[in-house]
């Protein structure tokens, strides 16, 4: 068969590629949103024989609030959300490509890969992947794409580290014949961020983003996460996810990300270690009086969030292992309070007059007592963004209704999907 985007996409093994990645029931909308990426790819470059489709997952994050950094564990999952791009390889060494919404034509010339003071966020991201690749010693080359997402900017279900998958995913089908594993693509992503973007970020979100499915994961050793997938559907188990995006942009917003594994690793440091996984509540509770003294008392609650939080991932780990949902929600719920009270990355340090995701979540938390089911929980980084509500699929419009109201705010469902950051073409000629 043929694999040019078009035809791919409208033929039987595309629709039933869609139907895997989005849901059967949207498949029509997909098939109409990969036809207009694939049309205004060939309006900028024309037609091109070795054009192909990416996608690559935005994530939601389950449990684990702000523990990748400090080593520890998470549960998340690549969501139905998603950045896509139809791509071609080029002969030169410049990357351009258009993305929707923006007027703006990006192009990167490989042949420079130094950090560059006037690039925006967009270029140096780029930039930064590309000088990953050839800091682990993988090939780089040039392609024209253009871009479209539904992954909410700047929001908590990681438009960047989504964004950052599909380039990488780009580079590594062209140029790398897909060798490259998901933590390989996460650390270059991450590599970008943290010396292109100034963002010390984990490898959470990129790894989620890329994996694929509902995913435990253990950074206790960063250089070798150890991923373990989770066999769970929500919404066959008749429960969904719904994210409602309160109204606060989390965009500019870095120096509060930044201060919660500073702060955590300043509590491990005043008892002799590097990271709050190497420490004990114990240790804290016998040398409070020099923890405090040493890093504040916000480190200390912050450092106490973790050590519980690992200990809730695994329990919601086994939870889900062991079909007892119930336990799970109560820990969803335990999380949600642990991050509003400990980590405190609801709403900003001295923030009286806005506070979305703090409104939010007290009309949710207000809704699932009457309801008396379900959970809720600041989702991602926090202090703006979305929150993170999970409840009975029969309640699911109702909720949405009610909150859009209070609020009128984007809400949706999102399901986790089996496919992370991926080639169409390929997926579709592996499965052939």
């Amino acid at each position: 068969m043929t694999t040019q985007p078009l035809n791919l996409i409208q033929s039987t093994e595309g629709q039933a590629l869609l139907a895997q990645m989005y849901g059967q029931s949207q498949v029509e909308e997909q098939i109409a949103r990969y036809t207009k990426l694939n049309a205004t790819f060939e309006e900028y470059f024309g037609a091109q024989e070795g054009s192909k489709l990416f996608s690559a997952s935005g994530r939601s994050e389950i449990g684990g609030n702000h523990t990748d950094h400090n080593h520890g564990k998470v549960l998340a999952g690549s969501i139905t959300l998603d950045t896509i791009a139809v791509a071609a390889p080029t002969a030169d060494s410049v990357i351009t490509f258009y993305s929707e919404g923006y007027d703006k034509k990006y192009v990167i010339d490989l042949t420079n890969l130094k950090p560059n003071t006037e690039d925006d966020g967009t270029t140096a991201l780029i930039r930064g992947m590309a000088a990953g690749f050839g800091e682990f010693g993988y090939k780089v080359g040039g392609f024209q794409a253009y871009l479209s997402s539904n992954v909410f900017s700047a929001s908590g279900v990681s438009s960047s580290a989504s964004f950052e998958m599909l380039i990488c995913t780009i580079l590594n089908h062209f140029y790398n014949d897909g060798a490259l594993d998901v933590v390989t693509l996460a650390k270059i992503g991450q590599y970008a961020e943290n010396h292109y973007w100034n963002k010390p970020s984990g490898l959470l979100d990129q790894m989620a983003c890329a994996y694929g499915g509902l995913i435990a994961i253990d950074f206790e050793n960063p250089a070798q996460p150890v991923i373990e997938p989770v066999q769970w559907d929500f919404q066959q188990n008749g429960y969904s996810l719904v994210i409602v995006n309160t109204g606060g942009n989390h965009a500019d917003l870095t120096e509060d990300y930044a201060a919660v594994p500073y702060e955590m690793r300043a509590v491990a440091q005043a008892l002799g270690s590097e990271y709050v996984r190497e420490i004990t509540a114990d240790a804290i509770y016998a040398n409070l009086k020099k923890v405090r003294e040493a890093a504040g008392d916000r480190a200390v609650l912050r450092a106490l969030h973790f050590l519980e939080e690992n200990n809730r991932v695994d329990g919601q780990v086994q939870a889900l292992r062991d079909g007892r949902f119930a336990d799970f929600l109560k820990l969803i719920t335990a999380s949600g309070n642990s991050s509003w009270k400990w980590l405190q990355n609801v709403y900003q340090s001295g923030a009286v007059k806005e506070q979305e995701i703090g409104i939010a979540l007290a009309l949710t938390e207000n809704y699932l007592q009457n309801l008396g089911d379900g959970a809720c929980r600041i989702h991602g980084g926090g202090f703006a963004g979305v929150i993170l509500t999970i409840l009975p699929n029969e309640k699911v419009e109702e909720y949405m209704s009610w909150m859009h109201d209070m609020l009128d705010t984007p809400i949706i469902v999102v399901n986790v999907r089996a496919q992370g950051a991926v080639c169409l073409n390929a997926l579709i000629a592996n499965a052939s």
